[in-house]
């Protein structure tokens, strides 16, 4: 008798109390400001560093300054750096040094009033206009638009004239006028917050309007505050400088950055130097200012694909010449048209090529010209890294590290990015799993689709458009001279995936890669689209490699299928083959799970589950991946499980007790196995490993 094994635990629970919900339902909400994006770039730390250190020595400047910033030296006037005064001397003898320091807090100080007043009224106003409807939202831009048509320069010298020159209400003033500028900067992004899901949640649970506000809207304001305020600091600071410049800044002999700058431009042929020190300091400021604004204005990284940095081009350049030096030439040893995958393995980039973490290993597969190949297996199991391996599209960071990639007599993953331009859409082109995402939402579809088609074949426009609504017809679409002229927000999702198709389709490729194409379509679209997908193949000869998560997709569609489990293909086959007569456990666990692949009169009371979860990377045992979840797992399981012939044609299977299982008719159990059978697994140091086999003769 063959030992089963309990499933693992999931490492945790599915949240049940309200907390674990709200938590949950928050994680769709913008990511909120983080100050680590200040140390992301060498200009945000210079400017940091050096805001930080005029900061300190501003108001620490009574105790280490050489001078007051009144003392005159008549022995030294208009010198440059000496070893008494270090960076000169203005007109009257006073020491530049001491005075650009001295002036630093209150110049730095005032900027800060027009940041507050402009950002926190702005933001207040924003809030306030989305959240309380379209009446409060007109009034309050009626009256933002009206102070943005006002000259701001005449009204701060109105204010001057008629109150002095007080410093700070000019900024105060000067803050009240931006923040119609930076209320309509906010205003669109409040209400895109207000609409919402988690804000929709939160009106149910009974928050108030001021509640949601400032718990839920005022955080996904926070990097956009964070960067106009860097910006207008900086605006402050010259417009004080400005002023001081045409002299209405602080009183004689109250030292100025802006009334130090216009002394100097009095003397600036008879000593050109005095403009250096004030001039510098002033703009590295602002510099300073920008770079940091600069810094958090970079949005975080997303889940979807972004253009590589320098060093990530850098290192996959080196990677692909590492596998281009090691592998063997490519020609001659695929047919044309087919696909030929061997020993892939995709990882993580490190400062070696190869050696980061391995995301898929090993993986050989072919896909012959004219037929479907299914990629089958939970998330996390290297479908999608393989599929975009095939196309270059790989996640920045990450890298196919070894193996070979043949198609029509070239080793794809040995070629350059410029090299696969001439591959991607015209050889090979890519369905997504979100058309939207593929479909820019700027353009109409016609202009999308004729752009791609004279762009991949040189037809000219007129030809181009014919071909678009030939190509738009050929997918399903009935009425396509209507859709060239839509938007692909006014379609719907099966008609966006119908023209996602047609788009793949633009530059006649002979592979398409489809990322699970059907997977947010109801059961009725997806019935057509597979249909489609299943005629275009007839019709045109071309072949696909499927990502599916459905066993009813690979039924109706492939010829072929792949099941992966943690990076690796544990059983690959005849589709037939393995769906009717399953060699590996994880894929007999899948159809178990699967309603649809039991028939009505032998469905049982209770579908069966695969406890636990999929692995991370960098807790794959060395032994079998699947055995801490396995009902069948034995001692055998603790080594590297290599591909075997699963005896059925030319099928492969990943297992060791394939045979086994095969002859005792094993099936995946729907409940808990009992205690005497199970097998123990304990975690070690470094992965979940299986330690000890309690094997128990139940005879």
């Amino acid at each position: 008798m063959i030992p089963n094994a309990a499933p693992a635990p999931a490492d945790q629970e599915q949240p049940t109390t309200a907390a674990d919900l709200r938590k949950t339902r928050r994680q769709g909400a913008p990511k909120k400001f983080t100050g680590s994006k200040l140390f992301g770039s060498p200009g945000s730390i210079a400017g940091v560093a050096w805001l930080a250190a005029l900061v300190a020595a501003s108001l620490t400047a009574p105790l280490w300054l050489p001078f007051k910033t009144e003392d005159q030296d008549f022995t030294a006037v208009l010198s440059g750096p000496t070893a008494a005064h270090w960076l000169g001397t203005d007109e009257l003898g006073r020491d530049l040094l001491s005075r650009i320091f001295a002036s630093a807090a209150g110049t730095l100080g005032t900027s800060m009033i027009t940041v507050i007043v402009a950002v926190g009224l702005g933001t207040l106003l924003a809030m306030l206009a989305a959240a309380a409807g379209e009446r409060v939202e007109n009034a309050v831009s009626r009256i933002t638009e009206i102070m943005m048509s006002l000259p701001g320069t005449v009204i701060i010298l109105a204010v001057i004239g008629a109150v002095g020159t007080n410093i700070p209400m000019i900024m105060g003033i000067l803050g009240l006028l931006i923040s119609a500028g930076i209320y309509r900067v906010m205003l669109g992004q409040a209400k895109s917050l207000q609409s919402q899901l988690y804000v929709d949640a939160a009106k149910v649970d009974g928050v108030s309007t001021a509640g949601i506000s400032l718990r839920h809207v005022l955080p996904g304001l926070t990097n956009t505050i964070v960067v106009q305020a860097a910006l207008i600091f900086a605006v402050g600071m010259l417009i004080q400088a400005g002023l001081a410049f045409i002299g209405f800044g602080p009183p004689i002999p109250q030292p100025s950055w802006g009334g130090m700058i216009q002394g100097a431009s009095q003397h600036v042929y008879d000593a050109p130097w005095m403009m250096v020190p004030t001039g510098a300091v002033l703009a590295l400021t602002v510099l300073s200012a920008n770079a940091i604004g600069n810094a958090l204005g970079k949005a975080p990284n997303a889940a979807a694909p972004h253009l590589p940095s320098a060093a990530a081009r850098r290192q996959r350049a080196r990677a692909v010449a590492a596998i281009a030096s090691a592998a063997p030439a490519a020609s001659g040893e695929t047919a044309k048209g087919t696909l030929s995958v061997r020993n892939l393995s995709v990882g993580v980039d490190s400062a070696g090529a190869g050696n980061g973490l391995r995301l898929v290993t090993d993986v050989s597969f072919d896909v012959e010209q004219g037929t479907v190949l299914g990629l089958v297996g939970e998330s996390g199991c290297g479908k999608t890294m393989t599929a975009l391996s095939v196309l270059g599209l790989l996640p920045s960071g990450v890298s196919v590290t070894g193996g070979q990639i043949l198609w029509n007599g070239r080793n794809l993953a040995a070629t350059t990015d410029k090299d696969m331009e001439a591959v991607r859409g015209r050889e090979i082109a890519l369905i997504s799993q979100e058309p939207m995402r593929a479909l820019d939402p700027m353009f109409t579809v016609g202009y999308q689709l004729t752009a791609t088609i004279g762009r991949l074949r040189g037809m000219g426009r007129a030809e181009a458009r014919e071909e678009a609504r030939n190509l738009l017809a050929k997918v399903g679409i009935v009425d396509a001279a209507r859709i060239l002229k839509t938007y692909p927000h006014q379609i719907s999702g099966g008609m966006a995936q119908r023209v996602a198709i047609a788009l793949a389709l633009a530059g006649q490729p002979k592979l398409l890669v489809a990322d699970e194409p059907t997977t947010a379509l109801d059961v009725t679209v997806q019935a057509e689209i597979l249909s489609l997908l299943r005629a275009l193949v007839r019709d045109t000869g071309m072949s696909v490699v499927m990502v599916t998560h459905d066993l009813g997709v690979v039924a109706d569609i492939c010829d072929q299928v792949a099941v992966m489990y943690a990076g690796q293909v544990v059983e690959h086959g005849r589709t037939d083959s393995i769906l009717d007569n399953p060699r590996h456990p994880y894929t007999l666990a899948l159809l178990a799970a699967d309603p649809h692949a039991n028939h009505a009169n032998d469905m049982p009371e209770r579908l069966a589950t695969i406890q636990g979860q999929v692995p991370q990377p960098k807790d794959w045992p060395t032994g079998c991946r699947f055995a801490a979840r396995c009902q069948f797992a034995g001692s055998a399981c603790l080594e590297p499980v290599p591909l075997l012939s699963s005896g059925a044609g030319t099928g492969v299977v990943r297992c060791v007790k394939a045979d086994q299982l095969a002859v005792e008719g094993m099936d995946w159990l729907a409940t808990d196995v009992p205690a005497a059978r199970t097998l123990e697994i304990t975690p070690t140091q470094n992965q979940r490993t299986l330690q000890t086999i309690v094997e128990k003769d139940l005879a």
